[in-house]
């Protein structure tokens, strides 16, 4: 079976084990403008830092699809996700005191719309640039390592 058959599954979700590695789906949100690749990144709630769109998993609904909710709640955009993970990084969350591993697996969602009004608008700013630029503001060397390798033409090969 090549990769291009092979297709998520749907989560079925237990209750989260304390001190486990937290798992969180991510959309790199994209689009093309004059030739050449752009991508969305939005601002954290608490101290306002650049990001993707994240969240956790959601039952019954695969990463790719639970990473594009994200996408419209936190940012405000919708389009056509990929079953695809272009990386995964890491982080710790500043304020929890267990130092709990939160595990991030990245989708692209190539973005076809983009919303005026969405849930968390009043609480994140969205910012379109270029990968080169989105890396620069990202605080994840992972992630800035995902966004960086990040092309467009590599999602269908």
């Amino acid at each position: 079976m090549s990769l291009d058959e092979m297709h998520q599954l749907p989560l079925r979700l237990a209750r989260k084990a304390k001190g486990r590695a937290h798992t969180q789906f991510a959309a790199l949100c994209w689009r093309i403008v004059n030739g050449g690749p752009e991508i969305c990144l939005i601002t954290t709630r608490g101290k306002g830092r650049w990001t993707l769109p994240k969240g956790w998993p959601m039952d019954g609904q695969t990463p790719a699809e639970a990473a594009a909710m994200e996408a419209f709640e936190e940012a405000g955009l919708t389009g056509q996700s990929l079953d695809r993970c272009l990386g995964v990084y890491t982080y710790v969350k500043p304020k929890d005191k267990s130092r709990t591993p939160h595990l991030t697996l990245v989708f692209p969602l190539q973005v076809q719309t983009i919303h005026a009004d969405w849930p968390e608008r009043a609480v994140r700013r969205r910012k379109w640039v270029s990968p080169a630029k989105a890396a620069r503001l990202l605080k994840s060397p992972e992630l800035r390592h995902i966004v960086e390798q990040f092309d467009p033409r590599q999602l269908h090969r």
